[in-house]
């Protein structure tokens, strides 16, 4: 449907915020964290898409071992889907390789899944549906 955010991975979120804050102009909407992924995030809110920044809140989740590999820098793209398990399942079928075959709980109120990317150019690609209350 369109980019829902960008992820940059961060070593220091509070000081990565304050950078941003100057760039954008504006404040982070949302910082929370997901324990499930070991990461602490921070949403800036730019037109229709986000910007995401994710600090590693342990040492085996994925965002640490990308910045000890990659170092800091953009993480991967997520593109905002209506039916998370149709595109899943779509997707698959179009021979995707898929990180997660089931969605999961991610932040900022979302169900989302990853696709390697192995199989998207070297891009590691996001798929998430807002979780209607």
């Amino acid at each position: 449907m369109k980019i829902e955010h960008i992820g940059i991975a961060v070593k220091d979120i509070e000081q990565s915020d304050k950078l941003f804050k100057i760039l954008f102009n504006k404040s982070a909407y949302k910082m929370e964290e997901v324990e499930s992924e070991g990461v602490k995030t921070s949403f800036f809110m730019l037109g229709e898409s986000k910007i995401e920044l994710l600090q590693a809140t342990n040492p085996n989740s994925a965002i640490a071992k990308f910045i000890d590999k990659k170092g800091e820098g953009i993480h991967h793209i997520a593109f905002e889907v209506e039916d998370i398990e149709a595109e899943i399942e779509r997707l698959s079928k179009e021979g995707f390789k898929l990180i997660h075959n089931i969605p999961k709980l991610g932040a900022d109120n979302k169900r989302i899944a990853f696709l390697h990317p192995k199989s998207t150019n070297g891009v590691l690609v996001e798929l998430c549906q807002e979780i209607v209350q």
